[in-house]
């Protein structure tokens, strides 16, 4: 039952948002995003390098043990996802910049997840740890879970009638967040290696992932204020910051590491992230958090 969730549920799931992502854009939402690069580049950077920082200043003082501090870095190496873009079209951010992103940092973590880590457990464990991501698998899983429906998406906005496209849009407005709510729960809790955390033992672990996710969110917004963004591109990197591929970071931890007490950060992050991410980003939103306006 896990493996055929895991393998095949999850996967479709992804891509049915994806799609229903593509059905609001059109491919000149693109050609902009590669034509001021500022966005995107502002983005990864404070993704890949800016976040894996704040996490070790964060925990590296923090008293837990240290197998939940390599669960935060490791956290903090897995950015992105399928719940930052729909979250950002959910909040009239700017999808194909959050799209975007994530289609980069799918190939950029298959160098630095690894480096990460090893220096998490050297740090933190005093071990090292050789991790191995398939540059074939990763971009297969990117290729055909994100982009191919996306594309298929925008096709669909492009090319029909719009009529056509108005009845499959209509729907999937609702549905699609129900359906990746439903996905990440039953990651969370009902997937068998997930349900054994029980989450009123590590109350104490909600406090630093709670700061990391606030700290991070707020760095994303005055880093590309600061870089002279727009208000959309703002909080769009904001939403980027704040959602972490809990998945990954998950499968890394129990299949890669096989260490399931790593996991329980990702875990346990995952169970509130989506909530706290929305009601920060709808405050950067309406610019009604002091010091946030512009």
């Amino acid at each position: 039952m896990q493996q055929s969730f895991v393998d095949f549920i999850m996967p479709f799931a992804i891509a049915i948002i994806m799609f229903g992502i593509g059905l609001e854009l059109k491919f000149k939402d693109f050609y902009r995003v590669f034509l001021q690069p500022k966005a995107v580049v502002t983005g990864v950077i404070s993704q890949m390098f800016i976040m894996p920082i704040i996490a070790f200043v964060l925990i590296y003082f923090w008293p837990v043990a240290p197998v939940y501090k390599v669960g935060l870095m490791l956290l903090a190496a897995c950015p992105g996802g399928t719940a930052s873009n729909l979250v950002t079209k959910i909040l009239g951010g700017r999808v194909a910049l959050s799209i975007s992103m994530t289609a980069f940092n799918s190939f950029i973590i298959l160098f630095t997840i690894p480096a990460i880590l090893y220096l998490s457990f050297t740090i933190f464990l005093s071990k090292e740890q050789n991790i191995d991501l398939s540059f074939w698998e990763t971009t297969a899983q990117v290729f055909f879970t994100v982009i191919i429906p996306v594309i298929l998406g925008v096709i669909v906005n492009e090319y029909s009638k719009r009529d056509f496209s108005n009845l499959l849009k209509r729907p999937l407005k609702y549905v699609l967040p129900i359906i990746l709510l439903i996905a990440l729960a039953a990651v969370v809790f009902l997937d068998e290696g997930n349900k054994k955390v029980n989450y009123l033992d590590h109350l104490n672990l909600f406090v630093p992932l709670f700061l990391f996710n606030i700290i991070t969110m707020m760095m994303g917004y005055r880093i590309s204020k600061y870089m002279g963004l727009d208000h959309k591109s703002n909080y769009t990197i904001a939403i980027e910051m704040g959602l972490q591929n809990s998945v990954l970071a998950l499968f890394i931890a129990n299949q890669v590491v096989e260490n399931t007490a790593i996991s329980t950060m990702a875990i346990l992050y995952s169970s509130f992230s989506f909530v706290s991410t929305f009601c920060i980003a709808f405050l950067m939103q309406k610019k009604i958090i002091p010091g946030f306006r512009v």
